[in-house]
C-alpha cells in the first residue's frame, strides 16, 4: 500500500505499514518478535506540541517533559499569547535554558503574527511543512522531522538526525559504527513509503532495549 501526498498515519494504517515493513524487512521483523509491536501514539497539532519538541532538542525525553509539565501549571491551555505572558525569570525557574527561551518566544511570535499557520501547514506537502518550519529560528530539520512524525503523523518522515534511530539502527543492522546522515538516508530507502513508520519500530527497539530490567 502506497500513501498519498499528506497521507496521515491511523492506528489502522499503522498496523498496515508494520505489515509492509515486516514482510520485507527482517530485522524490522525481528524487533516486533522480540519486543512486540509498537501502540500508536501521536500528538496533537499546534503550538505547543511544536514548542516541546524544541524543549526535546538536544536533551533527554525525561528532562523535556519535566520542563513541559510545569510550562503547563502557568499556562494550562497554552497557546502563543499566554507563553509570551510568561515572566522571562520564571521562564528560567520552570528550567528553560536562555537558548530555548529565545526559541520558543520566536515560535510563539511567529504563530501569533501570522508568519506561519500551524494549522494550514497540516494540509502541506511533507517538504513545504520542512521549508516552513526550518525558516523559524530555533527550529531545524530534527524539530520538523519530529512533528511531521509526531502531529501530523505523516507516514514517511525520517528524523535521520535522532540519536535514539542512529543507536537504534546500528543495532539492528549490525553496523560496525553510528551511522551518519547520509548513510541513514540510505538505509531507510527502501522502507519508502513508510519511514516513519520504520522510526517508530526503531524507536521502539531503542526504548525497551535500554530500559532497566
Amino acid at each position: 500500500m502506497k500513501p498519498p501526498r499528506r497521507f496521515r498515519l491511523t492506528a489502522s494504517t499503522f498496523a498496515t505499514g508494520i505489515d509492509v515493513l515486516t514482510s520485507q524487512d527482517p530485522d524490522l521483523d525481528a524487533i516486533c518478535r522480540r519486543f512486540g509491536r509498537p501502540a500508536f501514539r501521536a500528538h496533537p497539532p499546534g503550538f505547543a506540541t511544536l514548542l516541546r519538541i524544541i524543549l526535546e532538542q538536544q536533551v533527554s525525553l525525561a528532562s523535556a517533559r519535566a520542563v513541559f509539565d510545569k510550562l503547563a501549571l502557568f499556562a494550562p491551555n497554552l497557546n502563543p499569547g499566554s507563553f509570551l505572558d510568561i515572566d522571562p525569570c520564571e521562564l528560567r525557574r520552570i528550567g528553560f535554558s536562555r537558548q530555548k527561551q529565545s526559541y520558543c518566544r520566536v515560535l510563539a511570535e511567529s504563530v501569533q503574527n501570522g508568519e506561519i499557520d500551524l494549522i494550514a501547514l497540516g494540509r502541506c506537502t511533507d517538504d513545504t511543512v520542512r521549508a516552513r518550519l526550518c525558516a523559524i529560528k530555533g527550529i531545524g530539520p530534527w524539530t520538523a522531522e519530529v512533528y511531521l512524525l509526531t502531529a501530523l503523523r505523516r507516514a514517511d518522515a525520517w528524523p535521520r538526525q535522532d540519536l535514539a534511530l542512529i543507536v537504534a539502527l546500528q543495532t539492528v543492522k549490525r553496523l560496525r559504527q553510528r551511522p551518519m546522515p547520509q548513510r541513514m538516508m540510505a538505509l531507510a530507502e527502501p522502507w519508502r513509503p513508510w519511514r516513519g513508520v520504520a522510526a517508530r519500530l526503531l524507536w521502539h527497539h531503542y526504548l525497551q532495549g535500554t530500559a532497566p530490567p
